[in-house]
């Protein structure tokens, strides 16, 4: 009989050497993480993420300049006494004034005086002129309650008949031009951001096809072996996904810098004639905390974009491969 094998105290138990534990090595991607054809497709998504915040932050701009036009128009009307012969202007304008405010939704009337008449057409005719030497009308300039206003054509006949030379002009063509010119613009705006994704859409398409051409036999490899397209499609949306990323945020963030050095440029050179005419077409270079809000926006909806453009072509690809293999005839005619 065999004997026994003795029994291993505790503390030689522990000194036994313990078995080596089993390293998975990590799976390297399928795309390499950084080549050309990468780096130049993130340069090709900057351009194209800065071009549409650059349309988002222009848009926002004359939006917000149209409103405010249209606002400050929309609350006051100008009534217009040309002088005649015989008439007394100063009467005339009393009267015009207290006839405006007989009118519910009127809430005050203010009389321009000569000086500051004579402002108004310094430009044209010089400093120094004499109102009283020349056939100026004069105006009356009547505030209104934009969301009451007052009855316009009884008030325009009224002043008609109590002052044959009076005129009243309530601005409604200028609001309806500001109305139009905001919608144009909105359109354009939407035109040209559509153009930038329909052209980024298309970049991203012949990437990804060809990353998928220099990387083909190790999809189709892959794919013989059991891989779901799916596990394909996620390690290229990954790669994608990094690559517009960085391409979509440094965009947004040249675009949000270069509407913080125009308003930082704008607000330093008040006064000047560049400015002055920049600052009365397009307001004052500043977005806002709304406008940063959508730059920000445009860079995850790129990100987005570009990502479910490189899947939905890795599945159209492998789908494409999976015909030709299914197909002998077809194969054979494309290797030929």
């Amino acid at each position: 009989m065999t004997e026994p094998a003795p029994l291993q105290s505790p503390k030689s138990a522990q000194k036994a050497p313990k078995r080596a534990e089993m390293k998975v090595r990590p799976t390297a991607p399928i795309l390499p993480s950084a080549n050309i054809q990468g780096n130049a497709l993130m340069v090709v998504i900057a351009i194209m993420a800065f071009l549409a915040c650059l349309t988002l932050g222009g848009v926002s701009m004359v939006r917000a300049t149209a409103a405010s036009w249209e606002s400050q128009i929309s609350r006051e009307i100008t009534i217009q006494i040309k002088p005649d012969d015989g008439l007394d202007m100063e009467k005339a304008l009393n009267q015009a004034r207290d006839t405006a405010m007989t009118f519910v939704g009127t809430k005050s009337a203010q009389i321009v005086d000569e000086a500051a008449t004579a402002r108004l057409l310094e430009p044209w005719l010089g400093a120094g002129l004499d109102i009283k030497e020349l056939p100026v009308p004069r105006l009356v300039i009547v505030t209104i309650d934009e969301y009451n206003p007052p009855d316009f054509d009884a008030m325009r006949a009224l002043l008609k008949d109590n002052i044959p030379q009076s005129s009243l002009d309530d601005h409604r063509t200028w609001v309806d031009r500001l109305v139009s010119m905001a919608h144009t613009t909105v359109m354009i705006g939407t035109g040209v951001l559509l153009l930038v994704f329909s052209a980024m859409v298309l970049t991203v398409v012949f990437a990804t096809r060809g990353a998928l051409s220099g990387n083909r036999h190790i999809v189709e490899v892959l794919h013989f072996v059991g891989a779901e397209s799916s596990f394909v499609a996620t390690e290229f949306q990954k790669h994608f996904l990094k690559i517009s990323l960085k391409g979509s945020a440094v965009g947004s963030a040249l675009a949000a810098l270069f509407f913080l050095m125009a308003g930082f440029l704008q607000s330093h050179t008040i006064a000047t004639p560049q400015t002055d005419q920049a600052t009365a077409l397009f307001g004052t270079f500043s977005v806002g905390a709304l406008g940063y809000a959508g730059i920000f926006a445009t860079m995850i909806v790129i990100a987005l974009l570009t990502t479910v453009t490189a899947r939905l072509t890795v599945m159209r690809t492998i789908y494409e491969i999976d015909t030709l293999r299914s197909d002998p005839t077809r194969a054979d005619g494309l290797a030929n």
